[in-house]
């Protein structure tokens, strides 16, 4: 089947989402649709999948101008779509998700499981997916999850798939088997738009490239381009892709974490026994597939969560039990995973946001009182040191795009003088440009002799930044190993798989004493 978007505009308010867009793909072609987040992608896609209605242009199908009004009439013309964000019923068995809301009858009426799992089985054999029809979605690994995703569009016979941001929540080798699936699926005749902001898998698997920046077509890139070449376009304007790291020289132990453990009001283990430290001018990440117990850790450290057990120490005094407020004063900077909820105060100006954890203290308040001309000369600096794309300093920070809120929350974090630096995902939402400067200031930090604590899902970045790397698996501390170590056994460790036995899987040497586990107990 063959796609042809001709002027696609989409407009939320003031704000065009999508503005003029072509698009074609022919069949049997992988087309990546490459840009940062913000630029369009996925809105145009939903577009395409019916779920919003463009203002502008057509959709042709095979010579032929079709409309969609719901995601209903797009999977009846063959189009399916698996989301960033799985639409599986955990408690449902593989079968009954693959068929819900088009589930085979029988005469009588009733549903006919059987069939459901012979078209399962049938689906998995062609593509040699292996999965149970009859396993529970909760059961499965994400990656299966997301072949579920594959089969449930592909039971519905869809000739063109798009993929949103498909690798987002995988490991490196289940990235690579979804590659490997890609390429079968397109020799099959299905033709895939996959939406994505990652370089590397772009020039692995794509026929053809469109790039979009701002919501409209800026050009086609090659596969065989440099990343370099590609993050030029997506940005506009020349970047490097890996800020300058010199030599780690780490210095006494800063944050000590030991035993740490955090159930869950049910009683599931969230943490379970865990132990590192942090050295004075190191980067030690936290790496692991999302979901696997960053997001809890980080907040315990950063106390909005209260450990069952275990200590928390900063330069030997302890973190554990202190308020938010009494950690980020004791010299903890903090970025969280979800800007939204914990990182800003959407009512607030820009230049208040700045200054939400230092405001009551000169030169921005005295005795109670705001020192505003203190607060917009700190947030002029900010905002240019930054590079926030702002109206006026004095706007609210919920008329910024996600992007920017989160430049606005890196730079009130970075300048203070720090005692230790919690970043969560720091670069979520950013351009390459923007990336290359937070990582810039992050290194920094790290030259200043302040100890970093880096969770992030983005194995890039960890790779980038990372002295240490501490992989987790299902709120379990896998092993610790240097941040040199290779992509694949990361992967493994991130699949569970145990410190040794993964580094001995790719042939790479067991490191150190003070980079394993028992090391940072001792």
């Amino acid at each position: 089947m063959r796609l042809e978007l001709r002027g696609i505009s989409k407009r939320f308010g003031d704000f065009w989402a999508n503005r003029g867009i072509n698009l074609t793909v022919e069949p049997g072609e992988i087309h990546a649709l490459l840009g940062e987040n913000g630029a369009g992608k996925s809105t145009l896609m939903n577009v395409l999948y019916g779920l919003y209605q463009p203002d502008e242009g057509q959709i042709i199908l095979d010579g032929e101008a079709v409309k969609f009004t719901s995601p209903g009439d797009a999977m009846a013309a063959g189009i399916g779509m698996v989301h960033q964000h799985f639409m599986l019923v955990p408690v449902f068995t593989v079968a009954e998700n693959v068929v819900l809301g088009n589930e085979p009858v029988k005469a009588a009426g009733l549903i006919d499981a059987k069939q459901a799992r012979r078209l399962v089985t049938e689906i998995s054999e062609r593509f040699k997916f292996d999965i149970d029809p009859d396993a529970y979605v909760e059961d499965l690994p994400v990656g299966v999850q997301q072949r579920v995703e594959i089969i449930k569009a592909l039971s519905r016979d869809a000739k063109i798939l798009i993929l949103d941001e498909p690798t987002a929540v995988l490991t490196p080798q289940e990235t690579d088997e979804l590659l490997t699936i890609m390429r079968e699926l397109a020799a099959g005749g299905t033709s895939i738009v996959f939406i994505t902001h990652k370089l590397r898998e772009v020039r692995a698997v794509a026929d053809r490239i469109t790039v979009i920046r701002l919501g409209k077509v800026v050009g086609q890139a090659n596969p065989s381009d440099s990343q370099t070449e590609m993050a030029s376009m997506m940005v506009g304007r020349q970047v490097g892709l890996q800020a300058p790291k010199p030599a780690a020289g780490p210095g006494e132990v800063a944050l000590k974490v030991g035993n740490l453990s955090l159930v869950s009001a049910s009683g599931g283990g969230l943490l379970q026994d865990i132990s590192f430290d942090v050295r004075a001018g190191e980067i030690l990440a936290i790496a692991g597939v999302q979901g696997n117990g960053q997001t809890e850790l980080v907040e315990t450290l950063i106390g909005l969560r209260e450990p069952t057990s275990g200590l928390i120490e900063l330069n030997g005094e302890s973190l554990a039990g202190r308020t938010v407020r009494q950690i980020l004063d004791s010299g903890v900077g903090y970025v969280p995973e979800d800007r939204g909820r914990d990182g800003m105060v959407g009512g607030l100006a820009i230049s208040e946001n700045l200054v939400l954890d230092q405001f009551e203290y000169p030169p921005f308040g005295r005795y109670g009182a705001l020192d505003y001309k203190a607060i917009n000369s700190n947030a002029d600096a900010q905002i240019k040191a930054f590079d926030v794309r702002v109206g006026s300093p004095n706007d609210p920070i919920s008329t910024l795009s996600g992007g920017n809120a989160q430049k606005v929350i890196v730079a009130r974090e970075l300048s203070r003088e720090l005692r230790l630096l919690v970043v969560a995902n720091p670069t979520r939402g950013l351009d390459v440009g923007s990336i290359e400067t937070v990582h810039a200031e992050i290194l920094a930090e790290r030259a200043k002799g302040v100890p970093v604590l880096l969770a992030s899902t983005e194995l890039d970045e960890i790779t980038v930044l990372a002295d240490r790397i501490a992989v987790m698996y299902r709120g379990r501390l896998v092993g610790i190993v240097p941040g040199d170590t290779s992509r694949d056994a990361l992967g493994l460790m991130m699949a569970g798989v145990e410190q040794g036995k993964a580094l001995a899987a790719v042939g790479a040497a067991l490191p150190d004493q003070d980079d394993s586990v028992e090391g940072d107990l001792a």
